[in-house]
């Protein structure tokens, strides 16, 4: 994901419009809480090659770094190791830890079904992600990236007059194939859509767009560009910008201002971030961004607190796995679960206490996924394995645990 940098003019805005108006109340009805999902890591061990997200075409995954871990364009390191999202058992693992979290679902970060890029093989892996959400009960959206038409029009897979009657029927497929899916996520009876933008499409092509649509969904955008994309709401998102550390005062105003538009009437998707770190300028490719501190996991109880104090009926959690960028909440060497567990405990509290899993749950998908590793073409194992993974999806950990004990004796 590239980051739409915002303004500097925006800073002051934002606390302006705090002032003005304060933070909105809260409603009596636990939001959707949803973790943006980032389909597109490969691995030479699944794939054949190491994909560009891991190497950013200045690290190399083959060598091996003092700590035993690979070298990787992150600064974080994932416990499932740099994994493939097209491994069926790294799949299984994740959902399972988000299902055991509390968390209800994804928005997958999606470039639509072309093959360009790396988009076909999103797409694909986005195909083999949403099997497993259904059967663990959680749903999806999508969050589409509009640039991929520019990189489309740049690179001469399409034409610039192309470009709309491109997106057009891709918006087409997905109202056909996933819109109306009882797994996919509504919001005020309609399909939840956000675009990470927009990034190309202007305001009266946005327009052309949706016309003629059998089933138009509910549209966000990031909140300094909804006009542009005639967008029906706003979501947050990491403000950085400029290059420059963002203060605690910056992105909690940033924040009170997407909520207060709540008061006007607008919808708005809240959000919640565990801070940013991107790799960019380590890469080669660009400068950074910009960064906000983690304040040892601060930020995200704080921003976890703010949009379920802001009667947003979804909560989108940035990110579960975007290791370039920083905003990793999914257990890695670094963090281990304690961000994962910071999840549990709020929506548990938000629920009354009455939560359903406790913080060793969230352990025993990534034990699984271990040993599922370990045995990995022994068809004895694999039958048991498959019956410990029916216990957990089906929510009944005790006996999981129990089963995968005996065959850890």
């Amino acid at each position: 994901m590239n980051f739409v940098p915002i303004s500097a003019w925006l800073n002051v805005l934002l606390i302006a419009v705090f002032m003005a108006f304060g933070r909105g109340p809260a409603l009596g009805k636990s939001p959707e809480v949803l973790a943006h999902y980032i389909p597109w890591f490969a691995s030479k061990p699944v794939s054949g090659v190491w994909g560009w997200h891991w190497t950013m075409n200045s690290f190399n995954p083959e060598k091996i770094l003092e700590n035993g871990q690979r070298s990787a364009a992150s600064h974080d390191y994932p416990l499932l190791g740099l994994y493939d999202c097209a491994d069926a058992d790294v799949l299984e693992c994740q959902v399972l830890q988000m299902k055991f979290s509390g968390i209800n679902g994804v928005i997958i970060d999606w470039y639509g079904t072309k093959q360009f890029n790396d988009y076909g093989l999103i797409h694909k892996n986005t195909l083999k992600l949403i099997p497993y959400l259904k059967k663990a009960g959680l749903k999806f959206a999508l969050c589409y990236e509009d640039q991929s038409l520019k990189h489309m029009v740049q690179g001469g897979a399409l034409k610039a007059d192309e470009a709309v009657p491109h997106a057009k029927a891709v918006m087409e497929w997905v109202a056909q194939n996933w819109f109306a899916d009882p797994a996919y996520v509504q919001v005020e009876k309609r399909p939840l859509l956000l675009v990470f933008g927009p990034q190309y499409l202007e305001e009266s092509q946005w327009a052309q767009l949706w016309a003629g649509q059998s089933v138009k969904p509910l549209f966000f955008a990031m909140p300094h560009l909804c006009k542009q994309a005639r967008a029906d709401g706003a979501f947050g998102w990491p403000p950085v910008t400029g290059g420059k550390e963002i203060t605690p005062e910056v992105w909690r105003a940033y924040l009170d201002s997407l909520y207060a538009r709540m008061k006007q009437g607008e919808p708005v998707v809240a959000s919640a971030f565990p801070g940013f770190r991107d790799i960019y300028k380590e890469a080669g490719l660009h400068g950074s961004y910009g960064s906000i501190d983690e304040r040892e996991g601060a930020t995200f109880r704080e921003t976890l607190d703010l949009a379920f104090q802001s009667g947003a009926p979804v909560v989108q959690i940035a990110t579960w796995n975007d290791y370039g960028e920083g905003t990793v909440i999914e257990p890695t060497w670094r963090q281990g679960y304690t961000l994962l567990e910071e999840v549990q405990s709020r929506i548990s509290k938000e629920a009354g206490g009455v939560g359903g899993f406790a913080s060793a749950d969230l352990r025993l998908p990534q034990e699984l996924f271990e040993v599922r590793k370990r045995y990995s073409g022994n068809a004895v194992f694999a039958e048991r394995l498959e019956q410990i993974s029916a216990l957990l999806f089906e929510g009944r950990v005790r006996e999981g645990r129990q089963r995968l004990e005996e065959i850890l004796k």
